[in-house]
């Protein structure tokens, strides 16, 4: 800001005279201009490191309230965790049956029974008869509902992926899959045309037939058709140690099946605990497999609705089953898987060389006369041995030659004579 420099009058009088008392020179004014100046510059300066001071302060004490919040749910945390350290623990029980909505009789896993009280918070729809609760030590009230348990060995059972195996892929066997559409895929997909008719779908399909016919293929050809949960177990996986084991997993198995309803039970291998029983059998391992079989015949009579679950059992030896699993009512159906004839075993071969590079000379027709008694794997056999023999050969072609050779090689493994150190799969 300029300054107007002070107008001095003109003298009047005497030049010589001295100033009015109480007038500043100029040049004092501006030294204390200059002074002001700097004293204000220097408290906006001090008044600006203060305000940034404060604003740095705030910042630490947002800092250290947030830390301080953390901290103390980190302490209900842990004294929640010490709390449920201290509690005692909760007793494990079977609902057997409903009095009224609040009352209940548990059977505990300890060994005997409760009427227990049911809590408040506990929904009253999930308090059934057979589920698993958790009632309070001492005061035996059921305090919680827990989800079924199943064994893990059951669990493992499931195929949670659809198999990719079609119809296309089975060689033949134009009956069977007629008679497995039927019994298994059709209740499954068109449950209302059996409405209709008035009719119960059969419960069951038995397999049968020589190793390597297909049966397996077949049942996961009708999962892959249905869209429904593929259950595979083996039956000797149903033999158990100990009493009352494999009848619980059997149990656990038909549950673990109505819950993922859809379903196919495939039993493969049913000879194993299906042998007919006997007066001869006296040893505990074959009581306990005759327990697993009734486990098996009561849940295949269908005293519970099963729904949509249905059961594909195979097997090699149908004549040691035991005649109360053949009957009527659990497996309603019986098919035979033979030996494929010589259409059949054209079919299968053309179905496994589909992706093999086979010279113009190979004829398949003539391949399929030459292995008459032949089994559908014998057959996927020969394909392979004779792609062994092209690569062996460095080539990329299959000739005609390489099955022969394979043919015969096939044959010297089913006969079981070796007459010198083998130098391929069958020699």
């Amino acid at each position: 800001m300029s300054e107007t420099p002070d107008i001095v009058p003109p003298c009047t009088g005497d030049t010589n005279s001295a100033d009015a008392p109480g007038e500043k020179k100029p040049h004092a004014k501006e030294n204390e201009l200059a002074a002001l100046r700097k004293t204000n510059i220097a408290l906006e300066s001090r008044n600006f490191e203060l305000r940034e001071q404060v604003r740095q302060l705030r910042l630490q004490n947002a800092a250290a309230e947030s830390q301080r919040d953390q901290y103390k749910r980190e302490i209900k945390k842990l004294r929640d965790e010490l709390n449920d350290y201290r509690s005692p623990p909760l007793v494990l029980g079977t609902i057997e049956a409903v009095i009224d909505e609040g009352h209940a009789v548990v059977h505990s896993t300890t060994g005997p029974q409760f009427l227990s009280r049911v809590s408040e918070h506990l929904d009253p729809k999930d308090v059934t008869p057979g589920a698993l609760c958790a009632m309070h030590l001492q005061s035996f009230s059921i305090v919680e509902i827990l989800p079924p348990k199943y064994d893990c060995q059951v669990c493992a059972m499931e195929v949670t992926e659809t198999p990719d195996v079609t119809y296309d892929d089975v060689g033949g066997l134009e009956e069977q899959k007629k008679l497995l559409r039927e019994s298994v895929e059709l209740p499954l997909t068109s449950p209302q045309l059996f409405e209709k008719v008035g009719v119960v779908p059969p419960k069951g399909v038995l397999m049968f037939g020589p190793p390597g016919t297909g049966k397996t293929l077949l049942a996961k050809a009708v999962a892959h058709h249905t869209k429904a949960s593929f259950i595979h177990v083996v039956g000797s996986e149903l033999v158990q140690k100990y009493i009352g084991e494999g009848a619980r997993m059997v149990r656990e198995l038909f549950q673990m099946a109505r819950e993922h309803a859809p379903a196919i039970i495939f039993i493969d291998e049913i000879d194993a605990i299906g042998g007919a029983r006997g007066n001869d059998s006296y040893s505990p391992g074959d009581h306990e497999v005759s327990r697993t079989l009734m486990q098996l015949l009561a849940e295949l009579d269908g005293f519970d609705n099963r729904g949509d679950v249905k059961v594909v059992g195979a097997t090699n030896r149908p004549d040691i089953l035991d005649r109360a699993l053949l009957r009527p009512g659990r497996f309603d159906r019986i098919i035979e898987f033979p030996l494929p004839d010589e259409e059949g075993r054209r079919t299968i071969l053309a179905i496994h060389t589909r992706k093999m590079n086979l010279r113009k000379t190979v004829s398949l027709a003539e391949i399929a006369k030459e292995t008459e008694g032949m089994n559908g794997s014998e057959l996927m056999a020969v394909c392979v041995e004779a792609g062994m023999n092209a690569i062996r050969s460095r080539r990329t072609t299959i000739t005609q030659d390489d099955f022969d050779k394979a043919l015969a090689a096939v044959k010297t493994g089913r006969s079981g004579v070796v007459v010198q150190a083998p130098d391929a799969m069958y020699s």
